[in-house]
């Protein structure tokens, strides 16, 4: 009698691949590439392995695809005006799948997405303008409509405005808002 087949699958194991690989990489072990980058005169080099390189980055994997194969440990390639701040984060990123950058490199992270054909970092990236946006848009419509009640408020005669209220005390002695007269005015 054969029984039927189950899945084995882990949740924890590629995330512990890449954290893995990420250890590989910052300590240098089994690193076949050396990127080189430069942008104004400021230059470094960052060893990495290829297979990770091609699997996360077109661009990546169509230079290694097509390179001649190179004698040597290692084989190098070259990238002409990128930051090197911009290529650190986005090596963290293809390696951990997450980076944190500040708000303004956000668009400079897409540009380097798009430049080097990684599609997950480009996603990551309008999603977080997306969101940004969205609530910049937000913020503008809550202000929109807090200045729009103001001006409704100042433009009806006879309305107090909204701040007056705010300043003034409550009355805590019990009596009634209209004051003894008003209760004497009542009863006739």
């Amino acid at each position: 009698m054969e029984s039927a087949p189950v899945l084995l699958e882990s949740k924890s194991s590629p995330i512990n691949l890449l954290n893995e690989m990420q250890q590989l990489r910052l300590l240098g072990h089994l690193c076949d590439v050396t990127v080189s980058v430069e942008y104004q005169g400021v230059r470094a080099e960052f060893p990495a392995h290829k297979a990770v390189l091609a699997a996360t980055s077109k661009f990546f994997k169509e230079v290694f695809l097509n390179e001649e194969p190179v004698e040597g440990p290692r084989s190098n390639v070259f990238l002409n005006e990128v930051r090197v701040a911009d290529f650190a984060s986005f090596l963290e990123f293809v390696y951990t799948a997450r980076v944190e950058v500040e708000e303004d490199r956000v668009q400079r992270m897409l540009e380097i997405a798009e430049k080097l054909k990684c599609l997950d970092l480009s996603e990551t990236c309008f999603q977080l303008k997306r969101q940004m946006l969205e609530s910049v848009l937000l913020e503008l419509q809550n202000f929109s409509e807090s200045q729009n009640s103001e001006e409704e408020s100042a433009a009806r005669p006879g309305a107090a405005p909204p701040a007056k209220a705010e300043r003034d005390p409550p009355d805590c002695s019990g009596a009634s808002p209209e004051g003894p007269a008003a209760k004497s005015k009542e009863k006739v």
